[in-house]
């Protein structure tokens, strides 16, 4: 008889593997980490760079808890992954937990600005327009150790209570301050601070380091109403800046402007025309605009917008509020004229008035005021059950009522002022239309909160699964490594669709049009390929290639990267 000799067959995912490996090889990110990283010791069986190159990786494709990491790169094929194959077993959390510990002993600024200057370099980057905001990472744990103390000689940030933009006050949490290009919404500069850092401070620093970055101070700088600070306004123009941010409406040249609206017919002139945010038919967004009639105290240039949309929206958002509170009045009223009112002095009832028309903000637009009535009330003169000769006594008492009304004028002045908004900048009619100030800040400072939400709902940056704050200053700077990738992946597919004149892609399931593909999208796509390969005896007999689909050739092809490239061959 003879033995009949097994197979193995070994399944591998491939996924987009190929294409993050080619875009961190443009970075040269390998090399620059190896740069700047202190050697590991040589008793070391996986190298903190090899164990960062993963977790890079893996924040890309598919995020997961630092203890799942190596289960995740054990269904990968470890050379995609820049391992070999019998330290997959390495992986833990504990190993990679190190390697982030490495990374934050090494100077992450210094790592910071090489990467992006390489960045800007081989992708062509334009960094003539730049976009900040900020947003809270929410913690949850009370991180006691993460108290602004010294780790191995180096500063570390405070995780504290402060304006949750999560809306979780009861929570700690890091403020994350990041900047982008306008060009493809591409991340150059990040920075973490402590929880309870107000925004306005955090401007001249980073304009500072984008400066460094640039090598002039000659880009335009666009920020939200926390820039508008005359300290940060004053200093980039000082130092030869630009800069476009709105004004709040805590200047006093705000209700100077619209005081003069309730007087004046405004030359308003159409400057632009946006297509409806949701109904594909629906009405396009009409922008007018014009000079501000008065002159910002410090001589800068201050533009009124209106927006056709706004007007709409603030109408119906001014009556759900008035809606609102005057249900919540009526209710308060039903509850005072019940036969127990908890409410029982003129300046309780007052109290509850003003805590509803200010949590609802309809105080502007409600006035109200608290009347007495006297309610007479009969009670048995003595104990047991009434009869027919129970005498009864009369006795009043107070109850206090709100009444309240709308304030016609005031709404009449605010309904006057809907849908208008200003921007104020340094730059001259002359180098910038008033079409161009709108559109830099209308159309590209939202791009700032998509990149946010990518790194918290995408990369899944909260809540964080550690508790080491030295440890998360170092998975955020990965995380930014991450969130490079996205976008740079996205803005090379949509340049080339641009070069090629195709409007739209297949890439939405029953092959519905994408006319903006997303990292996250065309990721998907490429998430299911596998590689198999067949032994006999522990010898390779045959290696199957995942089969490519005209979907994954027409993105390859509009990546750059050709099928043969993507396969390894």
């Amino acid at each position: 008889m003879t033995t009949q000799t097994a197979f193995d067959l070994d399944s591998k995912l491939i996924g987009a593997l190929p294409l993050v490996n080619h875009l961190l090889g443009r970075l040269r990110f390998d090399e620059i980490l190896q740069k700047h990283l202190s050697p590991p010791d040589p008793r070391t069986k996986l190298a903190p760079i090899d164990a960062l190159g993963v977790l890079v990786r893996n924040l890309v494709l598919a995020r997961v808890p630092l203890y799942a990491v190596g289960e995740w790169a054990q269904q990968r094929v470890p050379a995609l992954l820049g391992i070999a194959p019998e330290q997959l077993e390495l992986l833990n959390d504990d190993r990679v937990g190190r390697a982030l510990d490495w990374l934050f002993d090494s100077d992450r600024q210094v790592l910071l600005t090489e990467l992006v200057v390489q960045m800007v370099k081989e992708f062509n980057l334009s960094l003539e327009e730049l976009h900040n905001d900020s947003t809270t990472l929410t913690l949850h744990g009370q991180y006691k150790g993460a108290n602004g103390k010294r780790v191995r000689g180096k500063p570390t940030v405070v995780a504290t209570l402060g304006h949750n933009k999560d809306h979780r006050p009861d929570l700690k949490q890091l403020v994350w301050i990041l900047t982008v290009s306008a060009d493809g919404a591409v991340p150059v500069h990040f920075k973490v601070v402590d929880g309870n850092t107000e925004d306005s401070t955090t401007h001249i620093e980073t304009w500072k380091c984008l400066c460094l970055l640039v090598g002039s101070p000659q880009f335009l700088y666009v920020a939200d109403s926390k820039l508008c600070t005359r300290e940060n306004l004053k200093h980039i123009a000082g130092n030869h800046g630009k800069f476009i941010t709105v004004m709040p409406r805590s200047r006093k040249e705000d209700g100077l402007f619209k005081d003069w609206l309730q007087k004046n017919n405004p030359p308003w002139l159409e400057v632009a025309r946006k297509p409806h945010p949701r109904l594909k038919n629906g009405p396009p967004d009409v922008f007018r605009a014009m000079p501000s009639p008065i002159p910002d105290s410090d001589g800068f240039r201050v533009i009124w917008y209106q927006s056709s949309h706004k007007i709409d929206r603030d109408a119906q958002a001014r009556g759900n509020v008035i809606q609102s509170a005057w249900k919540a009045l009526q209710q308060l009223q039903a509850r005072l004229e019940g036969p127990r009112p908890r409410f029982q002095s003129r300046g309780a009832v007052a109290r509850v008035v003003d805590e509803i028309l200010g949590k609802s903000g309809a105080d502007r637009w409600i006035s109200y005021d608290v009347c007495s009535i006297e309610k007479a009330v009969f009670r048995k003169e003595k104990r047991g059950r009434p009869g027919k000769k129970s005498r009864w006594r009369r006795q009043t008492k107070t109850r206090f009522r709100p009444t309240w009304a709308l304030q016609e004028d005031q709404i009449a002045y605010d309904a006057r002022c809907d849908g208008v908004f200003p921007l104020i900048t340094n730059c001259p009619e002359a180098d910038l239309s008033d079409a161009q100030v709108l559109d830099a800040y209308k159309s590209n400072q939202p791009l700032v909160e998509k990149r946010h939400d990518l790194l918290k709902n995408v990369e899944a940056a909260t809540p964080m699964y550690l508790k080491s704050i030295s440890r998360i200053e170092a998975l955020l700077f990965v995380l930014f490594v991450a969130l490079l990738v996205h976008a740079l992946i996205e803005r090379q597919v949509r340049l080339a669709m641009k070069t090629k004149r195709i409007r739209e892609l297949a890439l939405y399931p029953e092959d519905r049009a994408c006319k903006a593909p997303s990292t996250r999208r065309m990721l998907e796509v490429f998430e299911n390929l596998q590689c198999h390969v067949l032994r006999r005896n522990r010898r390779v007999i045959q290696r199957f290639d995942p089969q490519l689909t005209g979907r994954h050739l027409e993105l390859l092809d509009l990546f750059g990267m050709g099928p043969n490239a993507f396969l390894g061959r």
